[in-house]
């Protein structure tokens, strides 16, 4: 996913140290095979034919499985990628252009048929 470079960006370059989260998440991006797994969920994902626009499968999918390994809520995710710069980079998410999806939008994602 990419994303205009931010000065939190240079920031968080600059530092002497990553954390385990951001290794881990790192780990994560490298391993799993996302077109292969957003190419399975598509089908059944909303087009966004109405209302509001629909946030990208594999943000969605990337938030889900996030969710899933820190063991947090729906809420709780949401707030974790406002506080956590490693999520909201894993996430993809650009404050600047677009917000987080909240927990409602995770929830009817976790319902998908």
């Amino acid at each position: 996913m990419n994303q205009q470079t931010s000065f939190t960006d240079y920031e968080y370059d600059n530092r002497s140290r990553r954390t385990r989260r951001e290794q881990f998440l790192a780990l994560m991006d490298e391993m799993i095979p996302w077109q292969d797994w957003v190419d399975m969920i598509e089908p059944y994902y909303p087009k966004g034919t109405h209302g509001r626009r629909p946030i990208g499968a594999e943000t969605m999918l990337r938030m889900y499985l996030m969710q899933n390994w820190f063991g947090l809520s729906d809420e709780g995710m949401e707030d974790a990628v406002y506080d956590s710069y490693a999520m909201k980079n894993f996430l993809g998410i650009d404050f600047t252009h677009e917000q987080v999806p909240d927990a409602t939008t995770l929830l009817k994602f976790r319902h998908l048929p």
